[in-house]
């Protein structure tokens, strides 16, 4: 495993977030990635506010310290706070994503299952059976 990073979900206000914590804290938003860049998700209707939202992005603070985030997707509901993170782990190859997905959803909840995306990597999202939400990662060659 390369490592675990804090993943969080702000409805909304990731880019103000992260932008206030940058103020604070130092640091470079090394990545940011809207809705407008993703492929359309079959059904689903994308306004032009709901497109500009944060996708996914990354924030360094220094070597040790990384926060992910994003807005949550605009078409499933907020998510309260306090469910409000994830644990993100950047495994180092598929079969360590296939081992450590099915030891953290045994007896919990498969929220995203593990495929490969338009992102170029094999990913997948799961709640464990203590209520942890974790996003397991493993970027494709």
């Amino acid at each position: 495993m390369k490592n675990i990073i804090p993943y969080l979900t702000f409805n909304g206000k990731a880019e103000e977030a992260l932008n206030h914590y940058k103020s604070i804290l130092g640091g470079e938003i090394v990545s940011l990635n809207r809705f407008s860049e993703a492929p359309p998700m079959d059904g689903v209707e994308m306004t032009e506010e709901s497109l500009n939202l944060v996708m996914n992005a990354v924030y360094v603070i220094n070597e040790y310290t990384t926060i992910m985030a994003s807005d949550g997707h605009p078409a499933f509901d907020e998510i309260p706070f306090g469910q409000n993170f994830s644990l993100a782990i950047t495994a180092e190859s598929k079969e360590e994503v296939d081992t450590f997905f099915a030891g953290l959803s045994e007896g919990g909840i498969i929220t995203m299952p593990l495929e490969e995306t338009f992102w170029n990597a094999y990913f997948g999202m799961c709640e464990d059976k203590f209520g942890v939400n974790w996003m397991i990662n493993y970027d494709l060659e």
